[in-house]
Protein backbone atom coordinates (compact mmCIF):
# COMPACT_ATOMS: atom_id res chain seq x y z
CA UNK A 1 0.00 0.00 0.00
CA UNK A 2 1.38 3.37 -1.03
CA UNK A 3 2.07 5.70 1.87
CA UNK A 4 0.17 8.97 2.03
CA UNK A 5 1.79 11.75 4.06
CA UNK A 6 -0.59 13.05 6.70
CA UNK A 7 -0.68 16.30 8.67
CA UNK A 8 1.12 18.16 5.93
CA UNK A 9 2.35 21.67 6.62
CA UNK A 10 1.58 23.81 3.59
CA UNK A 11 1.62 27.43 4.76
CA UNK A 12 4.01 29.83 6.47
CA UNK A 13 1.37 30.45 9.13
CA UNK A 14 1.49 26.77 10.11
CA UNK A 15 5.27 26.95 10.45
CA UNK A 16 5.06 30.09 12.55
CA UNK A 17 2.51 28.41 14.81
CA UNK A 18 5.20 25.79 15.56
CA UNK A 19 7.80 28.41 16.48
CA UNK A 20 7.37 27.86 20.23
CA UNK A 21 8.45 24.24 19.66
CA UNK A 22 10.89 24.71 16.78
CA UNK A 23 12.54 27.78 18.26
CA UNK A 24 14.12 30.71 16.41
CA UNK A 25 17.62 31.06 14.96
CA UNK A 26 20.28 32.13 17.43
CA UNK A 27 22.23 35.30 16.82
CA UNK A 28 25.15 33.42 15.24
CA UNK A 29 22.91 31.61 12.74
CA UNK A 30 20.81 34.68 12.01
CA UNK A 31 23.76 36.99 11.35
CA UNK A 32 26.23 34.69 9.55
CA UNK A 33 25.18 35.38 5.95
CA UNK A 34 27.46 37.59 3.86
CA UNK A 35 26.94 38.67 0.26
CA UNK A 36 30.44 38.51 -1.19
CA UNK A 37 33.43 36.25 -0.74
CA UNK A 38 35.86 37.46 1.90
CA UNK A 39 39.36 36.09 2.53
CA UNK A 40 38.03 33.28 4.75
CA UNK A 41 35.47 32.21 2.12
CA UNK A 42 38.09 32.16 -0.62
CA UNK A 43 40.48 30.12 1.52
CA UNK A 44 37.79 27.53 2.27
CA UNK A 45 36.90 27.12 -1.40
CA UNK A 46 40.58 26.88 -2.34
CA UNK A 47 40.99 23.90 0.01
CA UNK A 48 37.78 22.09 -0.99
CA UNK A 49 38.14 19.11 -3.38
CA UNK A 50 34.38 18.50 -3.48
CA UNK A 51 31.23 20.54 -4.07
CA UNK A 52 27.56 19.53 -4.37
CA UNK A 53 25.64 21.60 -6.93
CA UNK A 54 21.88 22.10 -6.58
CA UNK A 55 19.88 23.31 -9.60
CA UNK A 56 16.29 23.19 -10.84
CA UNK A 57 14.62 23.43 -14.22
CA UNK A 58 11.99 25.97 -15.25
CA UNK A 59 9.23 23.89 -13.62
CA UNK A 60 11.15 23.53 -10.36
CA UNK A 61 12.24 19.90 -10.80
CA UNK A 62 15.40 19.71 -8.66
CA UNK A 63 18.76 18.03 -9.09
CA UNK A 64 21.85 17.77 -6.89
CA UNK A 65 25.07 16.81 -8.63
CA UNK A 66 28.52 16.14 -7.13
CA UNK A 67 31.70 17.69 -8.51
CA UNK A 68 35.19 16.82 -7.36
CA UNK A 69 38.81 17.39 -8.33
CA UNK A 70 42.05 18.59 -6.79
CA UNK A 71 41.56 21.22 -4.06
CA UNK A 72 40.99 24.62 -5.63
CA UNK A 73 39.43 23.22 -8.81
CA UNK A 74 36.58 25.71 -8.30
CA UNK A 75 38.27 28.98 -9.19
CA UNK A 76 37.53 32.18 -7.29
CA UNK A 77 37.65 34.94 -9.89
CA UNK A 78 36.84 37.85 -7.58
CA UNK A 79 34.68 38.66 -4.56
CA UNK A 80 31.46 37.81 -6.40
CA UNK A 81 32.31 35.25 -9.07
CA UNK A 82 33.32 31.56 -9.24
CA UNK A 83 34.08 29.23 -12.12
CA UNK A 84 33.41 25.46 -11.99
CA UNK A 85 34.96 23.46 -14.87
CA UNK A 86 32.82 20.70 -16.35
CA UNK A 87 34.83 17.48 -16.41
CA UNK A 88 33.68 14.43 -18.42
CA UNK A 89 30.72 12.76 -16.72
CA UNK A 90 27.76 10.68 -17.79
CA UNK A 91 26.89 13.15 -20.59
CA UNK A 92 23.37 13.73 -19.23
CA UNK A 93 24.30 17.35 -18.48
CA UNK A 94 21.47 17.69 -15.97
CA UNK A 95 22.96 20.72 -14.20
CA UNK A 96 23.77 22.43 -17.50
CA UNK A 97 20.24 22.00 -18.89
CA UNK A 98 18.78 23.26 -15.61
CA UNK A 99 20.98 26.36 -15.52
CA UNK A 100 19.98 27.32 -19.05
CA UNK A 101 16.31 27.13 -18.01
CA UNK A 102 16.73 28.53 -14.47
CA UNK A 103 19.91 30.30 -13.31
CA UNK A 104 19.43 29.84 -9.56
CA UNK A 105 22.11 27.64 -8.00
CA UNK A 106 23.17 26.39 -4.57
CA UNK A 107 26.60 25.02 -3.66
CA UNK A 108 27.93 23.15 -0.64
CA UNK A 109 31.73 22.94 -0.39
CA UNK A 110 33.18 20.03 1.59
CA UNK A 111 36.71 19.51 2.93
CA UNK A 112 37.45 15.91 4.04
CA UNK A 113 37.84 15.65 7.80
CA UNK A 114 36.16 19.01 8.45
CA UNK A 115 32.57 18.64 9.63
CA UNK A 116 31.50 22.22 8.92
CA UNK A 117 30.70 23.01 5.29
CA UNK A 118 30.51 26.25 3.30
CA UNK A 119 27.42 27.23 1.34
CA UNK A 120 27.09 29.57 -1.62
CA UNK A 121 23.84 30.61 -3.29
CA UNK A 122 23.52 32.71 -6.40
CA UNK A 123 22.91 32.77 -10.13
CA UNK A 124 24.75 30.66 -12.68
CA UNK A 125 25.49 30.67 -16.37
CA UNK A 126 27.04 28.18 -18.78
CA UNK A 127 30.22 29.56 -20.35
CA UNK A 128 32.96 28.66 -22.81
CA UNK A 129 35.17 31.58 -21.81
CA UNK A 130 38.50 30.56 -23.42
CA UNK A 131 40.58 32.15 -20.66
CA UNK A 132 38.77 30.15 -17.96
CA UNK A 133 38.86 26.91 -19.94
CA UNK A 134 42.62 27.29 -20.36
CA UNK A 135 43.00 28.16 -16.66
CA UNK A 136 41.29 24.91 -15.60
CA UNK A 137 43.02 22.49 -17.99
CA UNK A 138 44.29 19.22 -16.46
CA UNK A 139 46.89 17.01 -18.14
CA UNK A 140 46.75 19.36 -21.12
CA UNK A 141 42.99 18.82 -21.56
CA UNK A 142 40.74 21.84 -21.32
CA UNK A 143 37.11 21.38 -20.25
CA UNK A 144 34.65 21.96 -23.07
CA UNK A 145 32.61 24.33 -20.93
CA UNK A 146 32.02 25.38 -17.35
CA UNK A 147 29.62 26.96 -14.90
CA UNK A 148 30.01 30.58 -13.92
CA UNK A 149 28.48 31.56 -10.57
CA UNK A 150 27.55 35.04 -9.40
CA UNK A 151 27.54 34.93 -5.60
CA UNK A 152 24.47 36.37 -3.87
CA UNK A 153 24.97 34.95 -0.38
CA UNK A 154 27.38 32.63 1.41
CA UNK A 155 27.85 31.28 4.90
CA UNK A 156 29.25 28.48 7.05
CA UNK A 157 26.98 25.52 7.78
CA UNK A 158 27.23 23.80 11.15
CA UNK A 159 28.61 20.29 11.68
CA UNK A 160 25.55 18.60 13.18
CA UNK A 161 24.72 16.49 10.09
CA UNK A 162 28.30 15.20 9.92
CA UNK A 163 28.45 14.53 13.64
CA UNK A 164 25.15 12.62 13.60
CA UNK A 165 26.18 10.58 10.56
CA UNK A 166 29.78 9.96 11.67
CA UNK A 167 30.72 10.57 8.06
CA UNK A 168 34.44 11.11 8.68
CA UNK A 169 34.80 8.29 11.24
CA UNK A 170 36.23 5.21 9.48
CA UNK A 171 35.11 2.91 12.29
CA UNK A 172 31.48 3.78 11.43
CA UNK A 173 31.87 2.90 7.75
CA UNK A 174 30.28 -0.25 6.33
CA UNK A 175 32.68 -3.13 5.58
CA UNK A 176 33.31 -3.42 1.87
CA UNK A 177 31.21 -6.57 1.60
CA UNK A 178 28.18 -4.83 3.14
CA UNK A 179 28.23 -1.79 0.88
CA UNK A 180 25.66 -1.50 -1.94
CA UNK A 181 26.95 -2.58 -5.35
CA UNK A 182 26.65 0.32 -7.84
CA UNK A 183 27.00 -2.09 -10.76
CA UNK A 184 24.21 -4.30 -9.44
CA UNK A 185 21.92 -1.32 -8.91
CA UNK A 186 22.60 0.09 -12.37
CA UNK A 187 22.09 -3.28 -14.06
CA UNK A 188 18.71 -3.61 -12.32
CA UNK A 189 17.63 -0.08 -13.22
CA UNK A 190 18.38 -0.40 -16.95
CA UNK A 191 16.83 -3.87 -17.23
CA UNK A 192 14.29 -3.93 -20.05
CA UNK A 193 16.03 -1.02 -21.77
CA UNK A 194 19.56 -2.37 -22.00
CA UNK A 195 20.24 -5.99 -21.12
CA UNK A 196 23.58 -5.77 -19.33
CA UNK A 197 25.04 -8.12 -16.75
CA UNK A 198 26.42 -6.86 -13.46
CA UNK A 199 29.94 -7.72 -14.62
CA UNK A 200 29.45 -5.78 -17.86
CA UNK A 201 28.21 -2.71 -15.98
CA UNK A 202 31.12 -2.95 -13.54
CA UNK A 203 33.56 -3.14 -16.45
CA UNK A 204 31.95 -0.07 -18.05
CA UNK A 205 32.25 1.87 -14.79
CA UNK A 206 35.89 0.95 -14.26
CA UNK A 207 36.77 1.88 -17.85
CA UNK A 208 35.09 5.26 -17.36
CA UNK A 209 36.98 5.85 -14.11
CA UNK A 210 40.38 4.89 -15.53
CA UNK A 211 40.14 6.37 -19.06
CA UNK A 212 37.70 9.30 -18.98
CA UNK A 213 38.31 11.36 -15.83
CA UNK A 214 39.50 14.33 -17.90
Amino acid sequence: MEHVFRERITTEDQIEALRPVLGVPGKLAADKVIHALDAHSKAFIAKAPFVAIATADAEGHCDVSPRGDAPGFVHVLDDRHLFIPERPGNRRMDSIHNIIANPHIGLIFIIPGLEETFRVNGKACVTRDPELLKLTAVNGKEPLLGIGVEVEECYMHCAKAFKRSGLWKPDSWLPEGDRPSPAQILAAHVKGKAELTVDEVDQMLQESYTKRLY
